[in-house]
């Protein structure tokens, strides 16, 4: 039967002329994608054209034998197809594993770079540290946030007619595949995950109108990241639009200021996409203008024209075929509008509105033309990543220099030390407990001392009288002064002010100097816990004085302690009385200063006999004259200051007299027994002064040192260390300039080896990955 058949098929003539058609590509890919997954159906198909053909040739002839030729031809066609197909089954397969592992190769590598490129903009902006990014540049009018929103899948961006863009958007975004949930990230704010896009464009509003409208463009950047499985990883930089004039309410300078900031933004490496209307000649565009003029052969500029639906087919598709304004990368049209009412993403909604309207018109089924949302999406990222792909070894050189220039500063200014803000936090808090315990410890028992009083008939007490009720008055007014004087909150008010003086001393000393609100804090509570047992404190030492308000016993063994302390007290006040004499007589002269004395003296006996003749012209009945009461000597004149230093010499002389007589009186038979105390007063009060103190002290140790020593620290950590949180930890350490010197070379120095190791690993694939496309050129 087969040789029957294979001579039939040898005595057919059958010759087919070439025809050459011109198919769209949409037509084509319709075709494909058909054979493709709809193998049976073509065989069913081949096996009933030829029946067909059969039925129509037996008709006319009457016999079978054109027919059987046919079937046999249409058979050998078949059986050959088959075979064709079955060869073609595996390259095709090794084809679509080949190109699917290209795009997750070209997606991984966009990703780590991605990645890389938020690290190097944490260290600094240096231009040498920048791997490409694709910055949106347009006019307000030209539709720039539908487009990026479209990408997206969200409206998110500022939209109004007040120049809402005022700040340059840096947009990172992040794929995640595999997960659900969409949200955005404000690296700088600190706000976390916001899942609602509302939100985030509430907040870039509020960033955007924060700048004043005195300068409508700042040329600080926002940060925004946005996390989500219907986006690809795109770095993508939305600038404010540019203007034809300023309003009344703008500055003048308005329209220069945006092209400025355009231009700093579109210098290579960068990839510009600039955005146009379709309804809108091209030559008018200032994206374009401003693009040819970074980027004069159009290697590195993608044209978007949007608003496709406002134009007819016809002009649309002759714009997009770029023949008056070529770009190397060509134009992509885009509709940009989804449906209304659309939940959650709605990136498949408007791609699919989109292919609708270019799908009505065949002219945009062309090959020579981009249209789409979903091809522009895959052109950034062939573009990105191929831009990338020529940084990453320029980069990884940039990279190295500046690792090894933080490496050496690391190494020459700390040693190598690692330090961390917690660290810094813990060592400040010790330092700070430790001069507390070396405060607590040092703090002796605070000594209550009052001088006797200045009378002037001091020098006859060794002389009185031992009923001379003067003296006694006078002692038992001077301990009545000491004893019912509110001692306990003179005492407890004394010992408070020491500790608050040296509180301040310690929250003042380094570091807490670069601290002014730790500083105020631990003076806050400080003065709460001093404040909180002042009055119990004070309460106490007044009830435990209370038996000496009325009588005072003295024994022979403190009496005796009272003396000596007193002497020494005296003794020490003569020595500093004769210490500063002799420095009076060396400023000023010996010699002068006598004189000065001398004249001090004849001027108060002179004084005293004016007085005295004037009393007994007054008695006599009379009036003076001044001839009377003048004389015509003339003294010798002397400077103010030299007789106020004379003064001064003769208060010192008066005084160390004084004090010589009482050292003499205590130290004699008089005074040792308690029973003279009128003729003591020193000792006696000495020893009241001692006895009050020992109590008072003894109160304020139990009831308010020992609790203040107590509780601070634990204040301290309560207050200081448990409630900070991360974040208020970094911002402590950072508010002392050395310590925020060495964290920022230290974070400089680990961010850019982690950088460098993320670079070697990207440079080992990129080097497989050259290598297999070389395998697979030479097998093929």
């Amino acid at each position: 039967l087969l040789g029957s058949l294979q001579e039939q098929a040898e005595e057919l003539d059958i010759s087919i002329p070439e025809i050459h058609l011109k198919v769209p590509d949409l037509v084509k890919d319709f075709l494909a994608s058909m054979s493709a997954t709809e193998e049976h159906t073509t065989t069913h198909k081949f096996s009933e054209e030829p029946k067909q053909e059969q039925k129509q040739e037996q008709e006319p002839n009457g016999d079978g034998k054109g027919g059987g030729a046919a079937v046999a031809a249409a058979a050998v066609a078949a059986y050959l197809n088959e075979e064709e197909e079955e060869e073609q089954k595996p390259k095709k397969k090794r084809k679509q594993e080949v190109a699917t592992h290209q795009d997750e190769q070209l997606m991984m590598l966009t990703k780590k770079l991605i990645e890389i490129r938020s690290i190097l903009l944490s260290i600094d902006h240096n231009e040498t540290l920048q791997l490409p990014s694709i910055v949106v540049v347009g006019s307000q009018s030209s539709g720039k946030s539908s487009v990026l929103e479209a990408i997206v899948g969200h409206e998110f961006l500022p939209k109004g007619t007040n120049m809402v863009t005022r700040r340059p958007i840096e947009l990172t975004l992040i794929h995640t595949p595999g997960e659900d949930e969409e949200y955005g990230e404000f690296p700088q704010l600190g706000l976390g995950k916001m899942h609602d896009f509302k939100k985030i464009q509430k907040t870039l509003v509020d960033m955007n109108m924060a700048v004043p409208d005195s300068e409508c463009v700042s040329e600080q950047p926002i940060e925004l990241r946005v996390y989500s499985p219907n986006v690809p990883d795109l770095t993508l930089i939305d600038l404010p639009g540019y203007i034809q004039i300023a309003n009344k309410n703008q500055p003048e300078t308005l329209k220069t200021k945006i092209e400025e900031l355009c231009e700093k933004y579109i210098r290579g490496p960068n990839i510009i996409l600039a955005v146009c209307a379709a309804n809108v000649d091209l030559a008018n565009s200032p994206a374009l203008r401003a693009s040819r003029k970074c980027d004069p052969l159009g290697l590195r500029t993608i044209g978007v024209i949007t608003k496709m639906d406002l134009v007819p087919p016809e002009h649309g598709a002759a714009v997009l075929r770029n023949a008056d304004y070529p770009l190397h990368l060509g134009y992509i049209g885009v509709v940009c509008r989804s449906p209304e009412n659309v939940k959650g993403n709605m990136t498949s909604a408007l791609i699919r509105n989109e292919e609708n309207f270019f799908q009505h018109h065949l002219i945009y089924n062309q090959r020579d033309i981009q249209v789409g949302t979903a091809t522009l999406r895959k052109k950034l990222m062939n573009v990105l990543e191929q831009s990338m792909g020529r940084s990453l070894y320029s980069i990884v050189d940039a990279v190295q220099q500046e690792l090894e220039e933080a490496r050496y500063q690391f190494k020459v200014q700390y040693n190598d030390r690692r330090v961390t803000a917690e660290s810094y936090v813990a060592e400040t808090i010790d330092s700070l407990k430790h001069n507390f315990k070396d405060f607590a410890t040092l703090f002796g028992k605070p000594q209550v001392r009052h001088e006797y009083w200045s009378d002037g008939k001091i020098a006859e007490l060794p002389k009185a009288q031992l009923d001379d009720i003067y003296w006694l008055y006078k002692i038992d007014l001077a301990s009545a002064a000491l004893t019912k004087s509110g001692i306990g909150r003179s005492t407890t008010q004394l010992v408070v002010d020491v500790l608050m003086s040296n509180m301040e001393r310690l929250a003042n000393a380094e570091p807490f100097m670069y601290h002014p609100e730790t500083r105020k804090q631990i003076m806050s509570f400080t003065s709460e816990i001093l404040r909180s047992k002042f009055l119990t404190t004070s309460d106490q030492v007044e009830n435990t004085i209370k038996p000496y308000k009325y009588e005072v016993e003295v024994t022979d063994m403190e009496w005796a302690e009272g003396v000596k302390r007193s002497v020494a007290l005296l003794e020490k006040e003569l020595e500093m009385c004769d210490s500063m004499a002799t420095s009076l007589k060396n400023a000023v002269g010996k010699k002068k200063l006598k004189g000065a004395i001398k004249y001090l003296l004849d001027q108060e006996r002179e004084d005293g006999r004016r007085q005295e003749r004037l009393r007994q012209i007054a008695e006599e009945g009379g009036h003076a004259t001044e001839e009377q009461l003048f004389d015509d000597d003339v003294k010798p004149y002397y400077s103010s200051k030299i007789l106020e230093k004379a003064r001064e010499a003769l208060f010192l002389r008066d005084r160390a007299m004084i004090l010589k007589y009482r050292i003499a009186a205590l130290k004699s038979r008089q005074c040792k027994s308690a029973e003279n105390k009128q003729y003591c007063p020193e000792a006696f009060l000495n020893v009241i002064a001692e006895k009050l103190t020992y109590t008072a002290v003894m109160f304020i140790q139990v009831e308010l040192l020992n609790e203040f020593f107590f509780q601070f620290p634990r204040e301290v950590d309560n207050r200081l260390v448990y409630q900070m949180n991360r974040r208020q930890i970094l911002q402590f350490a950072r508010e002392n300039p050395p310590i925020q010197k060495h964290l920022d070379l230290q974070e400089r120095k680990n961010k850019l080896e982690d950088v460098m190791d993320k670079l070697n690993y990207l440079v080992k694939r990129q080097a497989d990955r050259q290598a297999r496309a070389k395998m697979g050129s030479f097998s093929a």
